[in-house]
């Protein structure tokens, strides 16, 4: 029986925090172990937001490193950027033949950005046509996302199921993975851990800045259970433990504090000297990305030259 194929994206908007980890990052190492696996990082994806090449530019080094710390082997998965393989924009460009805007006017981003009176680019409102070609190129089984990106798949599988309608039996229709048993994690202020919310521990911290987030988290004086501390706690600590230390340390905030500061030390302490040994050698980093890309390049070649025989562009 064929292995299941699995894909992910992950964009270049810096540094990651333990909620990216717990929300998505370790699912990908899991998955790993027990399937195929793509994950590219969507630079192109970035450009509607980020526009300094320079900050791209380190922002796509720092995925990389970051993916590299926490364990993705490149001997189990294929790990590339986005805008090495120029067939994502070739196959957005056919998908969008096929696509009418009263469909694309449906998605989430662009619904939100028009109920802001923003100014939308063209890259907002075709955002999920892009992310469709960027899956539909591998033909992955499951796509791993949080229930937010959900629709994404849907549109993926919709366009689709267009083109075979259109064209004949040509993509996959993917299934989202949605992990359930992800708790979203709070950010030191009690709302979603975030970047926007400036309320994060880096995945990465050195040992006074996790202190120093730490001691920030905001306590429930009314209980004698802290709920953000616990929150963040039972991540890295069994539940079981947890609820013994919990009780007979009830009311002491500032030693269960202590207590996950340490314990989130000895978690991040291992990822952030992996990262720093890969940080010494870019170069070697950045092979691994290309040699990725060239994978990924004859998966998605073999599979454009089908489409431009479906769609009657191959002559010769």
């Amino acid at each position: 029986m064929a292995q299941k194929i699995f894909l992910s994206g992950v964009q270049p908007s810096g540094k990651p925090h333990i909620g990216n980890y717990f929300g998505a990052m370790r699912q990908f190492v899991d998955l790993q172990n027990e399937q195929n696996g793509y994950v590219l990082i969507v630079d192109y994806h970035a450009l509607h937001s980020l526009r300094n090449p320079k900050e791209m530019s380190e922002n796509i080094k720092n995925v990389l490193l970051d993916y590299l710390a926490i364990g993705l082997d490149p001997k189990k998965i294929t790990l590339f950027k986005q805008s090495d393989i120029s067939e994502h924009t070739e196959l957005t460009w056919i998908f969008d033949t096929i696509i009418t805007m009263p469909y694309l006017m449906r998605a989430h981003a662009f619904k939100d950005a028009e109920a802001k009176n923003k100014e939308i680019d063209v890259g907002t409102f075709n955002y999920p046509v892009l992310m469709a070609a960027d899956i539909l190129l591998y033909g992955p089984d499951i796509i791993p996302v949080g229930a937010d990106q959900k629709q994404h798949v849907e549109i993926a599988r919709d366009i689709a199921e267009k083109f075979n309608n259109v064209y004949g039996q040509t993509f996959k229709l993917p299934e989202p993975m949605i992990m359930k048993d992800v708790a979203v994690v709070p950010g030191t202020d009690g709302r979603k851990m975030s970047k926007s919310y400036n309320n994060t521990i880096p995945l990465f911290a050195e040992y006074e800045e996790i202190k120093k987030c730490v001691m920030s988290i905001v306590t429930d004086s009314s209980g004698e259970l802290p709920e953000n501390v616990y929150a963040i706690h039972k991540l890295i600590r069994p539940k079981d433990e947890l609820v013994k230390i919990y009780e007979e340390k009830a009311g002491k905030y500032k030693e269960l504090k202590e207590l996950l500061i340490e314990d989130l030390e000895k978690f991040i302490s291992p990822l952030r000297e992996r990262r720093k040994e890969f940080e010494k050698d870019i170069p070697k980093a950045l092979a691994i990305l290309k040699e990725g890309g060239e994978k990924a390049k004859k998966v998605a070649s073999i599979k454009m030259n089908e489409v431009r025989e479906k769609i009657g562009v191959k002559i010769y």
